[in-house]
């Protein structure tokens, strides 16, 4: 994973670049940034994640691939029957969608904390999903850490402050989720604790074969479109696979 570094603001090159309303910034490891508008200066790309200057991650910006505009719209109250009820997968991805983290780390991080018992305690205390400890839970405002709903909310939420505290760094990200912020500040990285390093790698591993798994099932289904494309075309694909030589090739 590699680490995006904050750099001072001592660079001579300083340009800003409007965004309206709400865009996106999709970073090239997959993560997601919503921000108000962002400045480019040199190598860091600011961007504010508010109306307040105060609120703002600096992101390389080599490590950005792209920005989208943030389409979604705001909250709704409409008079109407009650809603379906989710099932957990579905509370799971509307969750990751508002807070901007891809939906397979919240899978594995639950995964690792309970298992997906909502029921879970640890010997610890910590409850629920994420095994969200009390105090925690309070700080978040969640009331019931035994709500799947409630506490996968406040778990996440938390990860993505610790993501933004940590630059986007998702291994001190974890490693601050199982040990604590000040402990990864204490070692400056991962804290040398075999459950915090074997939870970390855990969670990294099963991220990653989710990811490799959607890349491979994407390449399948391309390629099942390309199949399908030339079998309904067959003499446009047969002129493209041939092309023109040059007159003095020909013989």
């Amino acid at each position: 994973m590699l680490r995006l570094k904050k750099i001072g603001l001592a660079v001579a090159f300083l340009a800003a670049i409007p965004a309206f309303a709400a865009d996106i910034a999709i970073l090239h490891n997959g993560f997601s940034i919503r921000h108000e508008r962002r400045e480019a200066m040199g190598p860091v790309t600011r961007l504010y994640l508010g109306t307040d200057k105060a609120g703002y991650v600096d992101i390389a910006t080599d490590q950005i691939e792209r920005y989208e505009k943030d389409v979604s719209l705001p909250a709704v109250t409409l008079a109407s029957p009650p809603a379906k009820p989710q099932t957990l997968n579905e509370v799971i991805n509307t969750i990751s969608d508002r807070h901007h983290i891809d939906p397979d780390l919240v899978n594995s991080v639950i995964h690792a904390e309970s298992g997906f018992n909502p029921r879970a305690v640890s010997p610890k205390g910590a409850r629920g999903l994420m095994q969200l400890m009390p105090q925690t839970a309070s700080r978040l405002g969640v009331s019931n850490a035994f709500d799947p709903r409630s506490n996968v909310e406040g778990g996440t939420r938390y990860l993505s402050e610790l993501l933004q505290r940590y630059n986007f760094d998702m291994i001190k990200a974890l490693a601050a989720y199982n040990a604590g912020p000040q402990r990864v500040e204490q070692y400056r990285g991962v804290p040398p604790y075999y459950e915090t390093r074997i939870y970390v790698a855990k969670i990294v591993r099963d991220f990653n074969r989710k990811k490799i798994a959607e890349r491979k099932a994407a390449a399948a289904t391309a390629k099942a479109s390309k199949a399908k494309a030339a079998s309904a075309h067959p003499a446009m694909v047969k002129q493209a696979a041939i092309p023109s030589l040059p007159s003095q090739a020909v013989r």
